[in-house]
């Protein structure tokens, strides 16, 4: 089959790589119908995640149609249009019962590679290093899931291919991070990030009762999108002097009641504090930049919650003391995707929520490395591209 995979710091290839095949009873096969990039795909693409192989396929936002299922398969059958969470779970172990899906301690095959950086492995994921499990990703005509029935829900039929295909990752991620925030009546909602995480979060602060919900971004074409889509009010942090200083005149001296960092480690910002962290990170002596996350800390509100889904590895000058002394909640994860599932595709099913709009390109999967090129460097307006093996 046909499939996108790294071969070297940005350098990425198409090729025919081996078909998928059915390794456990509880496996799948899917033929994907779409995929798309990810924010995070471009840390392992610029070198800042390391373990990755030339020739591994990458991706892991996606759905598709299950061609050929294993024996012990009964909740989906060949036929079926699906879309899979980007994080592999048993549902059987201590984590997965508590519904701490990326936690899974039972899908990550090389627990040696992550557990000297944390301690214990997280669940693994498809197509995103080798310390992640090393699972070949959803850039290809086809892909293996294991434990089908945990990992693939099916597309109600009103339900669009590209509305379901950000169900995958970005949908949950934003959904998640608004969810950690523990909404009231009357908040507001601070998020840092108009691509497809940061937009997800928005919409779905506002599902859950955000009375007001503030965007920022340097681009326009993206806060645009958050206004439309999201009915937010937006920042541009390139025409402020302080971002902290701008959303306390914006709350009236007491800051958002909650920050959303959908960001990461290679965040843009503007001063001295941003460019140290780009000539340290230059260097690989640190790994991330972090200005939004810094950013998010300080203008969060006293006894304010502070949601992180951005995907970091060593920060520099993480201010703790601020957390501390602020009395902060710090709640953040790699997205449990299968535990909003059902909920995310109620609210599509009823057109609540349709991150369709997120796809602004498409491309063949001929075409991917052309399609990163222009979302890493989002040109020509692109937010997500889209690809259709």
């Amino acid at each position: 089959m046909r499939a996108l995979y790294w071969n070297g710091v940005n350098d990425l290839r198409v090729g025919t790589v081996k078909d998928p095949e059915i390794v456990n009873p509880h496996d799948a096969i899917l033929k994907v119908k779409l995929s798309t990039t990810c924010g995070s795909d471009l840390h392992f693409i610029d070198g800042y995640i390391p373990t990755m192989k030339a020739g591994d396929v990458i991706g892991h936002e996606f759905m598709g149609e299950v061609v050929e299922v294993g024996p012990k398969v009964k909740r989906v059958k060949k036929g079926d249009r699906v879309v899979v969470p980007s994080f592999i779970a048993c549902g059987e172990c201590w984590y997965c019962q508590e519904k701490l899906f990326s936690l899974c301690d039972c899908t990550h095959p090389k627990p040696e590679l992550q557990e000297p950086l944390l301690g214990y492995p997280t669940a693994g994921i498809y197509g995103y290093t080798h310390a992640f499990g090393g699972y070949a990703g959803s850039h290809a005509e086809y892909i293996r899931v294991p434990h089908a029935d945990v990992d693939c829900f099916k597309v109600p039929d009103g339900v669009a291919d590209e509305t379901a295909l950000f169900l995958s990752d970005a949908a949950p991620t934003g959904y998640m991070g608004a969810d950690f925030c523990s909404i009231r009546p009357g908040d507001t909602v601070a998020v840092w990030g108009c691509g497809g995480v940061g937009l997800m979060a928005q919409q779905s602060a506002r599902l859950m009762g955000a009375e007001r919900v503030i965007a920022i971004d340097r681009y326009p074409e993206r806060l645009r999108m958050a206004r439309e889509h999201a009915g937010s009010e937006t920042l541009d942090y390139t025409q402020v002097h302080s971002v902290l200083e701008a959303l306390k005149e914006m709350t009236g001296g007491r800051g958002p009641d909650a920050c959303i960092d959908a960001v990461g480690m290679e965040a843009h910002g503007t001063g001295s504090q941003y460019a140290y962290d780009r000539v340290k990170q230059a260097l690989r002596l640190e790994t991330d930049r972090g200005q939004a996350l810094r950013e998010a800390i300080m203008a969060c509100r006293k006894g304010g919650t502070l949601s992180v889904l951005g995907v970091y590895g060593m920060i520099d000058k993480f201010p703790m003391g601020v957390i501390m002394n602020k009395g902060m909640t710090v709640r953040t994860a790699q997205q449990h995707g299968q535990a909003y599932m059902d909920r995310l595709l109620a609210h599509a099913a009823k057109g609540e929520l349709n991150p369709a709009y997120l796809a602004t390109h498409r491309f063949s999967l001929e075409d991917g490395p052309r399609g990163y090129d222009m979302f890493k460097h989002k040109t020509d307006g692109c937010v997500r591209a889209v690809f259709a093996p």
